[in-house]
């Protein structure tokens, strides 16, 4: 009987270790299962990241893109005041105006002078003084008034002929030169007017630090940045319309220069006309 019970004893200790066994590989089972979840969780998770890193990043200077000249120039002229800026740009307007006018004129001024030459001289041989000077009239510039007036004063002699030649001459040399000194007027001022801008700007900037009674580097790099401005503007203009008077004095040159020339050809055409005609 103690035997019996013995081996009874036995089989159920065998067996409850048996039924511990396989409850723990159940719950091994089960924690492999939940770490391999965790695991493909985890790879799901992080893929939508790896796509994030890899996008290409916003470069940071297409939200600092460049401004424009013309944005620059305008912002750069609010800063510098308007005060002075203002006169230094109405300097600009004023002094570009008059070289526009100039340049247009003396295009218009320039006229073929060989060509009228030999229309007068076509038109002395064939009908006188009065058809040379229709073809005078009909013509533009300053060679066509000076012809005009030498041969209106025919009448009275060749040597009132010369005076008259070089008397208009004169005239129609300062009506080429007219508003010229404006522009070197201009020319002139607005590096000044840039100048006072400077210095006033300069007051205005120690003015501050003493009314602060400390010298902050903002406030004094701000101050000097902007009285520069008004120099910088104001040489600029001077710089524009330098340009623009050199090529109008440039232009007044060649049209006197061919003036001249073509008076002394006309007075030679009036010579052989007058010894034609005695």
């Amino acid at each position: 009987m103690a035997l019996a019970a013995f081996l009874s004893f036995g089989n159920t200790a065998y067996a409850q270790d048996d039924a511990a066994v396989e409850e723990t590989s159940t719950e091994m089972a089960d924690d492999t299962a939940a770490a391999e979840a965790v695991d493909t969780n985890a790879v799901v998770e992080e893929e939508p990241v790896q796509e994030e890193a890899t996008a290409p990043a916003p470069a940071e200077d297409a939200e600092e893109a460049p401004q424009e000249f013309t944005q620059v120039i305008k912002q750069k002229f609010i800063e510098g005041g308007p005060g002075f800026m203002s006169i230094v740009l109405l300097a600009l307007v004023l002094g570009l105006a008059i070289c526009i006018e100039r340049i247009i004129y003396l295009a218009l001024s320039n006229s073929n002078a060989k060509s009228l030459l030999n229309e007068i001289d076509n038109a002395l041989n064939s009908g006188g003084i009065e058809a040379a000077k229709d073809v005078c009239r009909g013509q533009r510039g300053p060679v066509a008034s000076v012809f005009y007036e030498g041969l209106d004063h025919y009448e009275e002699g060749l040597e009132m002929v010369d005076k008259a030649i070089i008397a208009t001459g004169s005239v129609e040399q300062g009506r080429l030169e007219k508003g010229v000194s404006w522009i070197s007027l201009f020319i002139a001022l607005a590096p000044m007017l840039g100048f006072m801008g400077t210095v006033i700007g300069m007051i205005g900037a120690f003015d501050a630090i003493e009314a602060a009674g400390d010298i902050s580097p903002s406030l004094v790099a701000g101050g000097i940045k902007v009285a520069l401005l008004t120099t910088v503007f104001g040489l600029i203009v001077a710089m524009i319309l330098q340009v623009f008077y050199n090529l109008i004095i440039s232009m007044i040159d060649s049209i006197v220069i061919k003036l001249e020339d073509a008076s002394i050809s006309f007075m030679d055409l009036l010579v052989d006309y007058d010894k034609k005609n005695k």
